[in-house]
């Protein structure tokens, strides 16, 4: 079945399910769901029901779709993402990403949790990604390309859409959030990385990682979405504090989400 026939059938069951139009998608990492419970005349979907889509098995994902008006936008968001680590394809990863554009949305925006590796950042600092460097060892383009769903060679020099950095700059100012800036680094996990790959990030210019978030904006660029990333800072990478544990991901995520959903909010109201 080619991919265009695995999106109709899942475009077609999530119409039947009584979502319209779409402006926005939504990808809500570690801790950052409640987001979802803020949108109006919600039409929820467990992705478990949705043809062609596998199941969210991360802690602190909810692992379905939420429909409806945030910020006065029409937004598709998913509660939980699907990671590489989990032993998902490449294509299975970013599909969510594919449906999104197939319902017409124009833009994404994508959130995840990060350890920080800049050393001016700080935990629970939040950071406006402004480019990424995928070292993950694969690409979600890699196989035959479907000309009519993007082009071969996809251009990733403004990945993430400057105007729409600006907005979440002036919004952010507006309402005196220290909103930082910097590069995304996505490795595989699901190990934390080493002090040694830390240090390596950190000399060919990445200011946090990752196991998430590249292969999606990879996906949206090919399929021509307009993107704008933020990070929460949850903890410092490997060799800057003592030890790294998923609970403190959580809670850091916890501690700022309300600093994190207003930015969004606010965010998408102006974009």
């Amino acid at each position: 079945m080619t991919l265009q026939n695995r999106l109709a059938e899942t475009t077609d069951f999530i119409h039947q399910k009584g979502v319209d139009a779409v402006e926005f998608g939504l990808i809500l990492g570690s801790g950052l769901g409640e987001l979802a419970e803020e949108i109006e005349d919600k039409i929820v979907i467990p992705y478990a029901e949705i043809p062609h889509f596998p199941v969210s098995t991360v802690v602190g994902h909810a692992g379905q779709l939420v429909y409806g008006t945030l910020a006065g936008k029409k937004v598709l968001a998913m509660q939980g993402r699907f990671h590489f680590y989990e032993g998902h394809s490449m294509q299975v990863v970013t599909y969510p990403v594919r449906v999104m554009s197939a319902l017409k949305a124009h833009s994404l925006i994508v959130t995840n949790a990060c350890g920080g590796v800049n050393e001016a950042f700080a935990p629970g600092d939040l950071m406006l990604i402004t480019d990424h460097i995928n070292f993950m060892g694969t690409n979600p383009l890699i196989g035959k390309n479907e000309d009519e769903i993007g082009p071969r060679f996809p251009d990733m020099s403004q990945a993430y859409h400057l105007d729409y950095r600006n907005v979440a700059k002036q919004v952010a100012e507006e309402k005196g959030l220290h909103l930082k800036e910097g590069v995304y680094m996505g490795f595989t996990g699901p190990t934390y990385e080493t002090p040694a790959e830390i240090r390596f990030a950190r000399t060919i210019g990445a200011d946090a990682v990752g196991m998430s978030t590249v292969p999606e904006v990879i996906v949206a660029v090919h399929s021509g979405l307009k993107v704008l990333g933020i990070s929460c800072i949850t903890n410092l990478a490997a060799g800057m504090q003592a030890n790294l544990n998923h609970e403190e991901v959580v809670e850091t995520t916890e501690r700022v989400k309300a600093e994190f959903k207003a930015l969004v909010k606010e965010t998408l109201a102006a974009l």
